[in-house]
């Protein structure tokens, strides 16, 4: 009885020593907190903008309908390459054909009518001319016989020569008179005449201006029944068949819309970066373009357009076109150009640009998950104890102070977690340049995420690197 006794003190007595030992260790645990941690390494880093939109041609036309009607012809098809100027549909124009038939003869009408006034005018020039020679000579017989008369008016004064041939004298220089008198009112008539038919050939020239000008407008008109293309490129959409009807002056309406030219010599990938990474992005910078539709391939490309207009996510419109002021997330266009496309490339895939906006050479850096920040005040040792001075008012200027958030990571030393405030640079994938406050190989923690969040400068941690077990499926 007393054996059994025995056993059973020694068994209590062990018991209570080893919950001694365990609540000891307990007691010493108690606070500790259990980190994963990784050093400040030197590496090569690259800061990247992702963002992703559709491949585009550089130069895209999309032929509309500028006047309504029924396709009558239409000369290429989906994919085929056109020419500058190339007539690619035609659509009905019976009427615009009948006005252009109309306008030209009565061009013609009016192109004989000036003619004939200018064969008028360059006729009664040529009377005039004769006309005025005509004054001319009689003029100059009309002087001849005014001497003879004068002549013969001494001569018979004189009593040297007969009544009857001073009279024949007198009687002639009269004739002559009348004759060019005669002469001067037949000029006068044929240049009244001249100047009517002057006046007809230009009421003729005017007529035949306007005519021009109206068959240069239903010229137009009919011009517009037929699709051209502006540019050289491929037909890259195509919605319409021979027969239907298309209208003009609805925008992005399928019934207004023929066909879309594209030039498939530069082509680009237009992407839609957040508007918190687009002061990082610059002209020519390098990217790297994949495609959904060619996997397993990355092509090289360079900025050449970064768009100054925010646009909205939700609608897709400029954030300048909205009435009313939005707080939600914006993005900005930027054009990729690719360097050497593939031939399979077609329109409207999805892709995705990485835009290079940094690289270092070896340059300090952490995982970006051990970033993290604390208040200034959070680090003061009586923020750490607590302790409140009783019946102080606190001083504005220091408690602004305290408040300011600083950045900084987790330095493991001595078993405890030390802020240490740190000065950043360029974010790669996963790490981030460290430009002032820590040195190459420090021990820094890196996580849990919810550890970093809520862990206290100085508090007493348990490194456990161990990789986590994977939960059964």
């Amino acid at each position: 009885m007393k054996r059994k006794w025995k056993w059973i003190l020694t068994i209590g007595g062990v018991l209570v020593i080893a919950g001694g030992v365990i609540a000891s260790v307990k007691m010493k645990d108690r606070g500790v907190v259990e980190v994963q941690t990784g050093r400040a390494v030197r590496q090569d880093l690259t800061s990247l903008v992702t963002a992703s939109g559709e491949i585009k041609p550089r130069n895209y036309v999309n032929i509309g309908a500028n006047v309504m009607g029924r396709i009558l012809d239409l000369y290429v098809k989906e994919g085929d390459r056109v020419r500058k100027n190339q007539i690619l549909a035609r659509l009905e124009s019976i009427q615009a054909e009948a006005d252009v038939q109309a306008q030209n003869a009565s061009l013609n009408s009016s192109l004989a009518e000036a003619a004939a006034s200018e064969a008028g005018v360059k006729a009664m020039d040529e009377n005039l001319k004769t006309a005025q020679a005509s004054v001319e000579r009689a003029k100059a017989e009309l002087d001849r016989a005014r001497l003879d008369y004068e002549r013969g008016e001494e001569l018979w004064k004189a009593k040297l020569i007969a009544k009857q041939e001073f009279d024949s004298r007198k009687s002639q220089y009269d004739a002559l008179q009348a004759g060019v008198r005669e002469s001067q009112f037949r000029l006068a008539q044929m240049k009244a005449q001249r100047e009517q038919t002057a006046a007809q050939l230009s009421v003729s020239q005017r007529r035949v201006a306007q005519v021009r000008a109206t068959l240069s407008r239903f010229s137009d008109v009919l011009k517009k029944h037929s699709a051209i293309t502006p540019i050289d490129g491929i037909v890259t959409n195509l919605p319409v068949r021979v027969g239907e009807t298309v209208v003009p002056g609805i925008q992005n309406s399928s019934a207004s819309l023929i066909m879309t030219i594209a030039d498939m010599s530069l082509i680009t990938a237009e992407v839609k970066v957040d508007e918190t990474d687009i002061v990082n992005v610059k002209l020519d910078q390098v990217a790297d373009v994949t495609i959904d539709a060619i996997p397993n391939k990355t092509f090289k490309g360079h900025v050449i357009e970064i768009g100054n207009t925010a646009i909205l996510r939700s609608s897709g419109l400029a954030a300048s076109q909205s009435a009313i002021s939005s707080q939600e997330a914006k993005d900005f266009k930027v054009v990729v150009a690719l360097d050497n496309p593939p031939v399979e490339i077609r329109p409207g895939l999805s892709c995705t640009a990485k835009v290079i906006t940094a690289t270092r050479q070896k340059a300090l850096s952490i995982p970006i998950q051990a970033l993290t920040v604390r208040q200034r005040g959070d680090l003061l040792p009586e923020a750490k104890s607590g302790s409140v001075k009783a019946n102080t008012q606190p001083d504005p200027a220091t408690v602004k102070k305290n408040k300011e958030e600083l950045q900084g990571v987790f330095v493991v030393k001595d078993g405890s977690a030390q802020f240490r405030e740190v000065a950043t640079g360029i974010t790669g994938t996963t790490d981030i340049e460290v430009v002032s406050g820590l040195k190459d190989g420090e021990e820094i923690i890196t996580g849990s995420y919810k550890v970093i969040r809520t862990l206290k400068n100085e508090a007493k941690v348990k490194i456990d690197n161990k990789a986590p077990a994977k939960a059964d499926t």
